[in-house]
């Protein structure tokens, strides 16, 4: 930069004019007067008091310009800065000069460009950050240093008020809150300090509140040290649920076919040995052979329909069915089973009409065999078996509530919340002939009542017999 167009070279070329102008003044004005009163020492102080004021005057007053021309920039500088530091990123300034002040003019607006441009720029990763976190469905919670929460989406708030009544280690609440910030839920503090001591991401499963969250916990890091976690939770309680269930169905399907094929195989090899000395126990043999494989179909028959069923594969033709006629039509088709084994079977229908707008009578059909079978399996000799039907008033609607009940041998109450599950069998109280049914025969009738839009319960007592109860709406179901 040119040295005269510099705050220095400017005040150097300043002082020189105003020394130039004093002398020049002295010279051309005061001189001749020296000359003809030199020797009167009054008019020596006169002159020098006279130059003393005007060389004053004259320093005054260039100082007074060189303050305004530096200081109210400089002004202007740090007004522009304190509203930078409030927030104002816009701020410019509009000083055009050559001089260093300029220059920090330009560099200023330059750094406050640039500055807004980063702010500008991290309110849009802040922004895009937030939807993501926002169109997440599993839940994020942002942990420092200390265990407290300080960034969340709206499934990791829905967590912490979920979790919020959960005592920590210290007997305390899950809601402890120090300033405005919550603290760590209890069933992440474990993890937590993992990943603090072992600065490494840790993932499992937790169990809360009877359900199972899939949690993946990884360290925040900051200048070589760690100062928080980040945790991705996800609710993974159905997927536990249908694992489980399918290892269930495996193993009971497993146990049900490896009876029957045992039973087969070792008869038929009897056969095969030649074990059989007569015509009626090779009879015998062949009969338990063919009663086995009849067994085998009808769980392979019941297992395709219940998988129809689940699948929304079915095609029910739904018209209006008449309850009164099917429920005697099963009636009497029992009648000559009751006669055989004892027991009696009563019809209890109620007056006036019993008739579904939309059902399909095959299907109802086969709600009341099976539940039948399943009574008169487990109902002894002397025992009663009823099918009772009549109208109720539901919550929406008009409802035909139709029950059967029996006298059996009943249900352990903590068996009954799973009677409608594939493959149950509460073996403990229901004691399996070699004629018992599949273990589907219910979960089979849950799904039919549930394609109907109606609902399903059992009551039950042991030593007092059990009853199955199903509400089925009179006009056509709404189904999802």
């Amino acid at each position: 930069m040119n040295f005269l167009r510099t705050l220095v070279g400017k005040l150097w070329i300043t002082i020189i004019c105003l020394v130039a102008f004093v002398l020049l003044s002295v010279g051309l004005f005061f001189l001749p007067y020296i000359d003809t009163n030199f020797t009167n020492p009054g008019a020596i102080k006169k002159l020098f008091v006279l130059v003393s004021m005007i060389g004053f005057s004259l320093t005054t007053f260039f100082a007074l310009f060189l303050i305004t021309k530096i200081t109210q920039p400089m002004q202007r500088l740090i007004q522009a800065t304190d509203s930078i530091r409030k927030g104002n990123y816009d701020t410019r300034l509009s000083l055009k000069t050559s001089d260093e002040i300029g220059v920090l003019s330009n560099t200023f607006n330059h750094m406050a460009e640039e500055l807004e441009k980063t702010i500008r720029s991290l309110n849009h990763e802040k922004e895009h950050l937030s939807s993501v976190l926002r169109s997440m469905n599993d839940a994020v919670i942002t942990l420092d240093g200390s265990g407290y929460v300080i960034l969340t989406n709206p499934p990791g708030e829905r967590i912490l008020q979920m979790w919020g009544d959960l005592p920590d280690e210290e007997s305390e609440t899950a809601e402890t809150v120090q300033g405005s910030l919550q603290k760590i839920p209890r069933p992440l503090q474990q993890m937590f300090r993992k990943v603090l001591d072992q600065e490494g991401d840790q993932s499992m499963n937790i169990h809360v509140k009877k359900g199972v969250w899939s949690v993946h916990m990884a360290p925040l890091a900051s200048d070589g040290g760690i100062r928080g976690a980040v945790a991705v939770l996800r609710d993974v309680t159905e997927e536990v649920k249908l694992e489980k269930m399918r290892r269930d169905f495996v193993a009971n399907v497993s146990h049900e076919i490896r009876t029957p094929l045992s039973m087969m195989q070792g008869y038929s090899e009897a056969l095969l040995d030649g074990m059989a000395t007569s015509p009626e126990e090779s009879a015998e043999l062949v009969q338990v052979i063919h009663d086995e494989s009849l067994r085998m179909g009808r769980l392979v028959r019941d297992l395709l329909d219940l998988a129809r069923m689940e699948a929304g594969h079915t095609d029910m033709t739904m018209q209006s069915v008449d309850i009164r006629e099917l429920a005697e039509r099963v009636y009497r088709k029992f009648l000559v089973r009751s006669k055989e084994n004892d027991i009696a079977l009563r019809l209890e229908l109620k007056d006036g009409p019993l008739e579904l707008q939309e059902a399909n009578e095959d299907r109802l059909e086969q709600v009341l065999t099976n539940l039948l079978d399943n009574a008169f399996r487990h109902t002894p000799e002397g025992g009663t078996i009823s099918i009772e039907a009549g109208m109720a008033e539901g919550g929406h609607g008009s409802e035909l509530h139709l029950s059967v009940r029996d006298s059996g041998v009943g249900i352990p109450a903590d068996d009954l919340p799973f009677v409608f599950d594939r493959f149950y069998k509460a073996d403990k109280a229901r004691v399996r002939g070699e004629t018992g049914g599949t273990g589907l025969g219910l979960s089979i009738v849950k799904n039919i009542v549930d394609s109907h839009g109606g609902s399903i319960y059992a009551e039950s007592e042991v030593g007092k017999g059990t009853a199955f109860h199903m509400l089925l709406p009179v006009e056509k179901p709404q189904l999802s």
